[in-house]
């Protein structure tokens, strides 16, 4: 496999079983159904689950997954998660791991979208599915027991794409204010030639086939064309101003680097807070694959603690702020 001798060896083992995806529209129910599986439901006591179903942009039944402490002291920061999967694959409960350490490690009140799948939902459909979720989160916040004032979205992969999309749409439709945004090796570029991708063009657990693939299921009829909205495209936006504090990590071997390089880069220059970091020898996905590794387990610990710090952030500028206003 090319770029093998470069892997992490905490990472080879789950890299050599990892069965090889072709997206293609006849397998994809058959990868779903099997995806399923990897998920044993969570045996936890610290949490609260509860499903709830709105109302979404097309009339559509639109799923959230809510956690939340079994005992609430006072208002929460809300996040809301976005599940990756190339904009075809993933569900709601892939995450209740992930939500609920999020829950009990950063202090806050999570919402996760069961957005609508491409091909047969291509977009807008799932990010206009993501702007509903975080629109309801924000307005049921007093029954929620979330702090309007300290709202996150985060994602990863087609997840972390959706993250920067939705922060973009919430800017320009002026509601709602997000605070902090993670977009964790986020899938933002369907012209997928950058350095990176050309590099990683084959296994990796996500390569530029299976990217091609997935951004053609994505945008449909626009694929290809050069009418690509940033909310689709965030990699296409020239205007990242105004965005939330962002966090963001990715491997070297991932096809995604290059552009979320470029993607840190424009947020920095566009006076925009950002905390990056890029590991060595690892491929897409390589913490969620890997849960054992201590490379791993540090990469997560790192963005836990940044949505812990985020909101931390926020509660000492507001302090400043106030100061400021009575001297």
């Amino acid at each position: 496999m090319k770029n093998r001798e470069r892997v992490n060896p905490e990472f080879l083992t789950t890299l050599d079983n990892f069965p090889g995806l072709s997206l293609n529209t006849d397998a994809l129910d058959q990868i779903r159904e099997g995806l399923k599986t990897l998920n044993p439901p969570v045996v936890q006591t610290e949490v609260i689950i509860e499903d709830v179903t709105i109302k979404g942009p097309d009339q559509n039944d639109l799923r959230l997954r809510v956690y939340k402490p079994q005992d609430v002291k006072g208002m929460l920061p809300g996040l809301l998660w976005i599940h990756g999967g190339g904009y075809v694959l993933g569900t709601v409960e892939q995450d209740d791991a992930l939500c609920c350490k999020y829950v009990n490690e950063a202090n806050c009140i999570v919402v996760a979208v069961d957005y609508r799948l491409a091909p047969e939902h291509p977009y807008p459909a799932p990010i206009e599915d993501c702007y509903a979720a975080v629109c309801w989160m924000v307005n049921e916040a007093a029954q929620l027991a979330i702090d309007v004032n300290k709202i996150g979205v985060a994602g990863s992969s087609a997840g972390g794409g959706l993250t920067a999309a939705l922060t973009l749409l919430a800017r320009d439709r002026q509601f709602p204010k997000i605070h902090l945004q993670l977009p964790l090796y986020p899938m933002i570029d369907d012209r997928n030639n950058t350095p990176s991708a050309n590099e990683i063009t084959e296994g990796m657990i996500w390569n530029q086939q299976l990217n091609e693939e997935g951004w053609k299921m994505y945008l449909g009829d626009l694929y290809g064309t050069d009418h690509i909205p940033s909310y689709a495209a965030p990699a296409r936006a020239t205007d990242y101003s105004n965005l939330p504090t962002t966090y963001t990590f990715i491997g070297q071997l991932d096809p995604f680097r290059d552009e979320t390089i470029s993607y840190v880069s424009n947020l920095v220059q566009a006076g925009v807070d950002v905390e990056f970091h890029l590991y060595p020898g690892a491929y897409h996905a390589f913490e969620g694959l890997n849960p054992d590794s201590p490379i791993a387990q540090y990469a997560t610990n790192e963005y836990i603690n940044a949505i812990k710090r985020g909101f931390e952030r926020i509660t000492q500028k507001s302090q400043t702020s106030e100061q400021k206003s009575k001297s």
